[in-house]
């Protein structure tokens, strides 16, 4: 190995390990929240990533007539509560069963957006002046088609078992992740998909070239962080921390406890769908890819306690030169060296902890 290798190892480690960082951070944000250990967060990158692969192949993605018919039966679910006497919360209800779905709709019958989407052009293919235009339209289609799944999800399996316990969220989270797998399989088929970059434009420093992409992956992660940072320090911030240091506290002090368990869905699911669109241009990306990734996010995550951003992110960014540098040297054991990560970082954090009960 000389620099020159090292370098884009290194490269390789911060690309890899920022993605890994966003499944870290809305890994953490959903647990701190919610108490789910939300296994199902990668298929949210597969199907953002595969959602914008059939959108520049003219075609209507599955994942619109999963929307509606999340949509349809939460709605549903909804009516039936107000008709036994539970409270509904109308805007929050309307706003991810009636105003997304439909917005997700008009966008993919967006008249100028059909005709290149219907001669079944990659945006490569299309006038120099048309590809932003029609790139960046169709990334905004899939985030408004994946980001309330998030929420639906929540509704339809997570919100009748807020109270249970963590080890029943996790199995329940364990039965989604085979359900969306299964879906995804049906949706997109076995063979894997590729998208064009955002920014085409490559650079050289020191005999080492930088692509314009990986800039983009390493921004959106930053952006993201700090986005947050931000949230934490405002009002719903307060709200979402309240809620993941008592839940029984926060709704005694009148805090939508249920508000902030769809937000915090909400926020991973776009998170997993930015991570899709960021990661298609760089690799392959199957049904299952996002099991992997979500499974060293979760490596990270673990890093930071399932509790803190920053400690996350640098988890994520040790987790991804871990895995350059092992694909380098043994590349043959660079999943099981990853994974060994854990054992030491449960092991050093056992050292501190102390046993506590389960929230009721």
């Amino acid at each position: 190995m000389d620099l020159q290798i090292a370098l884009l190892l290194v490269q390789d480690g911060l690309v890899n390990g920022a993605i890994y960082g966003l499944m870290a951070l809305a890994l953490v944000l959903v647990f701190s929240v919610t108490r789910v250990i939300f296994i199902p967060q990668g298929e949210f990158v597969a199907f953002g990533a595969l959602t914008m692969v059939m959108l520049q192949g003219g075609r209507i993605p599955p994942t619109l007539w999963l929307l509606l018919a999340l949509a349809a039966v939460v709605l549903a679910g909804e009516l039936l509560r107000r008709i036994g006497g539970h409270a509904v919360h109308w805007p929050s209800t309307l706003l991810w069963c009636v105003a997304l779905p439909l917005l997700a709709c008009a966008l993919v019958w967006l008249p100028g957006l059909r005709p290149a989407l219907e001669s079944g052009l990659r945006p490569a293919a299309l006038e120099p002046g048309l590809r932003p235009v029609s790139l960046y339209l169709q990334a905004l289609t899939t985030l408004v088609l994946i980001t309330p799944l998030g929420p639906l999800l929540y509704r339809l399996a997570f919100r009748p078992l807020a109270d249970a316990s963590v080890l029943m969220l996790l199995i329940v989270a364990v039965a989604l992740h085979g359900v969306l797998v299964g879906l995804g399989l049906l949706f997109f088929g076995a063979e894997g998909a590729r998208t064009p970059a955002f920014v085409e434009a490559r650079w050289e420093f020191g005999g080492m070239a930088v692509s314009g992409q990986s800039l983009v992956v390493l921004g959106v992660t930053l952006g993201l962080l700090g986005l947050l940072l931000i949230l934490g320090r405002s009002m719903v911030g307060k709200a979402l921390r309240a809620t993941a240091i008592n839940r029984v506290g926060a709704r005694l002090m009148g805090i939508p406890t249920e508000r902030s368990a769809e937000l915090s869905f909400a926020l991973a699911a776009l998170i997993g769908a930015v991570s899709g669109l960021l990661i298609a241009p760089l690799t392959t990306v199957y049904y299952d890819t996002g099991f992997l990734i979500g499974l060293k996010g979760f490596v990270a995550a673990i890093v930071g306690a399932l509790a803190s951003y920053p400690l996350a992110l640098a988890g994520a960014l040790l987790v991804g030169q871990l895995e350059a540098f092992a694909s380098f040297w043994a590349s043959a054991y660079k999943e099981v060296l990853v994974f060994t990560l854990i054992v030491p970082v449960l092991w050093w954090r056992s050292l501190g902890s102390r046993l506590v009960e389960d929230e009721a």
